[in-house]
Order: C-alpha cells, then sequence, then structure tokens
C-alpha cells in the first residue's frame, strides 16, 4: 500500500482507498466494485462524511432488530471484506450472526477468496464460499440469486451493506427484514429495505456492533419497542433533509466566497484601469 502521510487533509478518504485497491489486487474487489465505492463516496460528501442522527437511529433499530432475530445473517461482498472485515466480526459477534459471501461479479473462486479473508477475522464459519447446499432466490435473475441454504435463504433478518436493490426487493418478497447500509437515501435499496442506515460502511457497522452491545443486555419488550417505533420512510426524509441542510450551508459558503472574489476581482480591475489612465497620461 501507498503510505499516505497522516497530514494529507484527505488521509482517511485516501486509505479506504488504498484497501480497496489491496482487495482488488487480492482478487476481492471486482473492478465495477471500485466504481461503485467513488460513488458512495460522491453521497458521504453529501451527508457530511459523518454518522447522522438519523444514521444512529437506524443502527439502534437495526441492532434491536438482529438480537431479536432467531436466524440473523451478515451478507458481504468484495468492498465489504475489503474495507472493514473486522468490524463485520465484531457486529456478526455481538448479535449472533452468520456470515454469508454473496457477490453480483465473479465465481465460485472469487468467492472462497473473499470467505478466506474473513476467516482470518471471524471465528465462527464463512457462508457462501463453497462446500455448503446452494440454493436459489426466486424472482432474481443475477449471480446473487445463489444463496446458502442454511443462511440467507433460511434467515429471518439479513444485513446487506452494499447492496443491489433488486436482490433487496427479492429477500423482502421472501419474508426477510433487511437491514441495509446505503449512503444515497433516493435508492431502490434505501426504499425497499426494512431498516436502512444511510451511512458510510466504514463507520457505520463498526458503529453498529458497539450499539448491538450496548443492547445485549435489554429484554425482548424493549427491544421490540425499539423496532416498532422506527419507520424507514421517516428515517429515510430526515436523510434527505440532512443532505439539503448540507447543500444549502455549501450553498451560502459559495456565495460568500464569492462575493469576495467578485470584490478581488473588482479591485484588481479597478487597479488595472488606473494603470492604464496613467500610462495614457504619460
Amino acid at each position: 500500500m501507498t503510505a499516505v502521510p497522516e497530514t494529507h487533509p484527505r488521509a482517511g478518504s485516501l486509505l479506504v482507498r488504498e484497501r480497496l485497491v489491496s482487495g482488488f489486487d487480492r482478487g476481492l474487489v471486482a473492478r465495477e466494485g471500485l466504481l461503485a465505492h467513488g460513488r458512495g463516496e460522491a453521497f458521504d460528501y453529501l451527508v457530511g462524511e459523518r454518522t447522522t442522527p438519523a444514521a444512529r437511529s437506524a443502527m439502534r433499530a437495526g441492532a434491536a432488530c438482529l438480537l431479536l432475530a432467531e436466524r440473523p445473517v451478515i451478507s458481504v461482498n468484495g468492498n465489504l471484506a475489503a474495507l472493514c472485515p473486522g468490524e463485520i466480526a465484531a457486529l456478526a459477534d455481538a448479535t449472533g450472526s452468520r456470515i454469508e459471501v454473496n457477490t453480483f461479479y465473479g465465481g465460485r473462486g472469487r468467492r472462497r477468496r473473499i470467505a478466506e479473508a474473513l476467516r482470518g477475522h471471524v471465528a465462527g464459519p464463512v457462508l457462501g464460499g463453497g462446500g455448503g447446499r446452494s440454493v436459489r432466490l426466486s424472482g432474481l435473475d443475477s449471480a446473487r440469486r445463489t444463496v446458502d441454504a442454511d443462511g440467507i435463504y433460511a434467515a429471518d433478518v439479513v444485513v446487506v451493506p452494499l447492496e443491489d436493490g433488486d436482490r433487496t426487493e427479492a429477500l423482502v418478497r421472501g419474508g426477510k427484514t433487511v437491514i441495509a447500509f446505503d449512503l444515497n437515501p433516493l435508492s431502490r435499496t434505501a426504499s425497499s429495505a426494512s431498516i436502512t442506515i444511510v451511512d458510510n460502511v466504514t463507520r457505520g457497522v463498526a458503529a453498529m456492533a458497539r450499539e448491538s452491545e450496548g443492547l445485549s443486555g435489554a429484554g425482548g419488550g424493549r427491544l421490540r419497542r425499539i423496532v416498532d417505533g422506527f419507520d424507514n420512510g421517516e428515517n429515510l426524509r430526515a436523510s434527505i433533509a440532512e443532505i439539503q441542510r448540507n447543500l444549502a450551508r455549501e450553498a451560502r459558503v459559495a456565495r460568500a466566497a464569492g462575493g469576495t472574489a467578485a470584490r478581488g476581482r473588482a479591485a484588481w480591475h479597478a487597479a488595472a484601469r488606473g494603470a492604464g489612465v496613467a500610462q495614457d497620461r504619460r
């Protein structure tokens, strides 16, 4: 990996990119996954590159939902395995969730490499890397329709970070509660999921693991009230409102900067005109 100076103003972002490139070199991340990360990073700017109150509310509901689940599963693709394998392991440990590899691009070889990379962080088995009994989700044509019979197929709650909208819809149609991480609150995944966390997985997965640990001693009644009190549509509207506030603030900054620049340009032109008059007078 390239050495990124800690003093660089975008050091965190560059380190994340380095992890993705390393994951690509190891055969975990697809080329298309690099493009998808760039799109997500753009939305991260819009939410202020921080975990918003709306995202924390969704995490709390998601954590409660996982703790109530009988057969929770966390779906992992190549980007997630490259970015935050330790955080995924922590979330699985805190919630008793199984982990299953599921990818859009690449065949069994890539899934196997992802599973092997995760096993360095996860104490339990990693499904989806080969050896299990595979079945197909109905109503889905992409490679992501193939799932483990004892994993996603049998799950009652599925966490789907960095997900495709069509598979989210298929999982919901199959009667599963779907918890999604998606930085775009307008996406099909965000609107189709049961609980959508509008946050970067590099922050959000670890934060959700901590939330789960904090709720681990709560009774079923309290957890159920947290889940029942959550409204995904309302939470998405709050996330969109946060983006609108950020854009309005940036617009005000840009107008102020534009005014300063305009005053600077006016002064420069006045000086230039003065110099021109003086030259004419000579």
